[in-house]
């Protein structure tokens, strides 16, 4: 795959979503670089390949028609034969209701999301999110380091090391930003404490505007909680957002909180001795 390839598959996933709506909404292009550094699944491809991320705001209808949107777009993407990415049913009363669905033959991933304008009217917003595989730029074909999922142990292989890169992949497709050049401290590390080895991987997004900042933590919140995970706030000393997570059945947590900087810092711990089933 190329870039102009994973675009235009992006497009078409789209259109599978909106062609059937009604009322037809308007698509409003969000952002203007749909190619980025590949956030490391676990393929175990290069780590400098690249992929396209489109996103798309549904605009020119009723806000209040922002869920039924959502809706619409899942069961048209169902019919095309694609697949839930989480479990459980969706939190329709919630701030932001997302569906999380993935593409079974080429493996684009892509999520509908409403979010709340107005409450008590009961209206809001919608928008379409298309995210390819990672794939190889012209003339690579070598890994390097990517951001913020590098590969920088041994144990990049493990069954622990995969579980933490794919819940830090599906984190970064939430939130929907840009990811930041890996700092000290952050990237992909073995750690100890009184719980035993665990693998932890942390890294942060570009500096947000204060706005942007609690949306994406919402967004991070509204994800753990439809996928399952037991979600609480986790508020930081200067009394920004903050989220973190657990699941039971692997002893995962994840944190996702702003930082000074303003930008949003993510970190997933795993236990080494947990599942042996990389699947999340």
């Amino acid at each position: 795959m190329n870039e102009q390839q994973a675009i235009d598959r992006a497009e078409e996933i789209i259109g599978e979503a909106v062609d059937g709506m009604s009322p037809r909404p308007t698509l409003e292009r969000m952002g203007n670089a749909p190619v980025g550094a590949c956030i490391a699944r676990d393929d175990h491809g290069a780590d400098d390949r690249v992929q396209v991320t489109l996103i798309y705001k549904l605009t020119g209808v009723p806000g209040a028609q922002a869920q039924n949107l959502v809706r619409q777009a899942r069961d048209a993407w169902l019919k095309k034969g694609h697949k839930y990415n989480t479990s459980g049913e969706v939190d329709w009363a919630g701030a932001f209701p997302t569906v999380y669905m993935r593409t079974e033959a080429d493996d684009f991933w892509m999520d509908a999301v409403t979010g709340v304008v107005d409450r008590a009217k009961g209206e809001g917003v919608a928008s379409l999110k298309v995210t390819s595989p990672c794939f190889l730029p012209p003339g690579k074909g070598s890994a390097a380091a990517a951001d913020p999922a590098a590969f920088e142990t041994a144990d990049a292989d493990s069954p622990a090391a995969r579980r933490a890169l794919g819940h830090s992949s599906r984190i970064y497709d939430v939130l929907g930003v840009g990811a930041a050049p890996t700092r000290p401290g952050e990237g992909l590390r073995r750690v100890r404490d009184e719980s035993g080895d665990a693998v932890h991987h942390a890294w942060s997004t570009v500096p947000l505007a204060e706005e942007e900042q609690v949306r994406a933590v919402e967004r991070a919140q509204a994800y753990f909680q439809g996928a399952g995970w037991r979600v609480r706030p986790m508020p930081t000393a200067g009394g920004a957002p903050g989220v973190v997570a657990g699941r039971p059945d692997e002893r995962t947590v994840a944190q996702v909180a702003v930082s000074d900087t303003g930008a949003v810092l993510v970190a997933v711990t795993t236990p080494l001795d947990g599942p042996q089933s990389a699947d999340v």
